[in-house]
């Protein structure tokens, strides 16, 4: 009874403090939330369309702002809340989209510019500051304005005269829109060579991405993701000598374009204390799940479990899927019984495609037992099917085929524990990719396909 009470008294006082509709202005109430949730991409070169750097701005997309925001199409922040609080979160609070729905409904008044906040101070070019290492493109990549996704290989000596370990990679493109994806891997042997040479004997357009042997994944960056540096005691290690490698996926939208993009390399000031993994349900992004997505089926769904078999903290959490992606889901179901929320997407969206990172590690212990799911909607009911009429849907690597998976990225709790996961993780993999093989002969084509033969 207290308890209500309680709730009911701490009701009345927000409500309370909540200024009428015709009393809700920009300068006091409208301004901090643009400026602290939406300038940072709306503003003179950052990806989105238009600015809101002021009144001015914020009036002429007043009602489109009321509009997006009610729908939760943005900010860019696809992530319910979940059992442990997202560093950085762009999600509104109930009270600042009430805020912002008051103002419009109000005629978005101007108030006092005198109370109107000064906007934040932004980094201009690179999000995280200044790179340690810069690398360009050496020459662009056309990407024609028709025909199939393009999949490239992009290899850059570093040259490193000493070890290093990257805290974070930010990637510039200079023609976005074309840019479906990019993948970062480091390569301390002759792989990356073999691929990049494989790739200019074919001079094909259309090669696929190759299963990378031997090659250490550094992450990348899809469509509306954010750069984001590890947190501090956190790296990837780029030994002496390393070559790092580029697979680029295009995506024609068209109109003819050309990428040479820029990157961005920020190192660890120390050697990490730990080493990071992934640990990716379904495993290799639904390759061995039966994918499968019959015309106007609305739910169709893809799971996988895993049992860590060592205790390990958690850093973030991020999902993948093409346009009929529908939600995503990890939780972990730890040994007491108590099932934790780690990521619940409900209404995947493609373009924004970003990795959560936790306010802090979270603690996993050993016996946890993690669950992935991802659905799709393959009717023309989801407005974002590209299909009309919807189409029989496989896994594939061009856009309008699908994959999925949620990727927890993780080290060990004792560093010594890492063999134990990385190994128990690929056992899982080859159990499941061998369970599949056994329904699906035909699907050896496609591995071999995907190895290209660079393993």
């Amino acid at each position: 009874m207290t308890t209500m009470k309680s709730v009911f008294l701490a009701a009345i006082s927000v409500a309370a403090a909540f200024p009428a509709a015709d009393q809700v202005t920009f300068s006091e109430h409208v301004a901090p939330i643009l400026f602290n949730r939406c300038t940072g991409c709306h503003r003179p070169g950052e990806a989105a369309p238009f600015a809101l750097m002021n009144f001015e701005d914020a009036v002429k997309h007043g009602r489109l702002i009321a509009a997006v925001t009610a729908s939760r199409i943005m900010p860019p922040w696809q992530a319910e809340p979940a059992s442990y609080s997202y560093k950085d979160s762009r999600r509104l609070t109930d009270v600042e989209l009430k805020t912002l729905q008051a103002w419009v409904k109000g005629g978005m008044l101007k108030g006092d510019p005198a109370k109107t906040p000064a906007l934040p101070k932004f980094p201009e070019g690179w999000q995280l500051g200044k790179p340690d290492l810069v690398l360009k493109m050496e020459k662009g990549f056309t990407v024609p304005a028709e025909g199939a996704d393009i999949y490239r290989y992009l290899r850059i000596p570093l040259n490193l005269p000493e070890d290093k370990y990257v805290q974070a990679i930010e990637l510039r493109p200079s023609s976005r829109k074309v840019v479906h994806h990019v993948l970062y891997y480091a390569d301390a042997t002759e792989s990356a060579k073999k691929i990049e040479a494989e790739q200019e004997a074919s001079k094909s357009r259309t090669a696929g991405m190759k299963f990378t042997r031997g090659l250490t994944p550094l992450g990348g960056v899809a469509v509306g993701a954010q750069p984001h540096l590890l947190p501090e005691g956190l790296g990837l290690k780029l030994p002496k000598g390393t070559d790092l490698l580029f697979q680029y996926h295009f995506h024609p939208i068209g109109k003819e374009e050309t990428e040479q993009s820029t990157i961005g390399l920020y190192f660890a000031k120390k050697t990490p204390e730990h080493t990071l993994t992934g640990v990716q349900l379904p495993v290799s992004f639904g390759l061995f799940s039966g994918l499968d997505i019959k015309p106007e089926q609305r739910d169709f769904k893809v799971e996988d479990s895993f049992v860590l078999p060592v205790d390990v903290q958690a850093i973030s959490v991020g999902a993948h899927a093409h346009y009929i992606g529908k939600t995503m889901l990890m939780t972990a179901t730890l040994p007491d019984g108590i099932v934790k929320t780690l990521l619940d997407i409900k209404n995947w969206d493609f373009a924004w495609q970003d990795r959560y990172f936790f306010d802090g590690p979270v603690f996993l212990p050993k016996g946890t037992k993690l669950y992935g799911q991802v659905s799709w909607d393959n009717s023309e009911h989801n407005p974002k099917n590209p299909s009309r009429p919807a189409i029989p849907v496989k896994w594939g690597e061009q856009t309008k085929d699908e994959m999925g998976a949620v990727t927890l990225q993780v080290y060990p709790a004792v560093e010594s524990d890492f063999r134990t996961l990385q190994q128990t993780y690929r056992k899982h993999t080859a159990g499941i990719a061998g369970e599949r093989l056994m329904k699906d002969p035909g699907l050896m084509l496609k591995i071999r396909e995907l190895a290209g033969g660079t393993n």
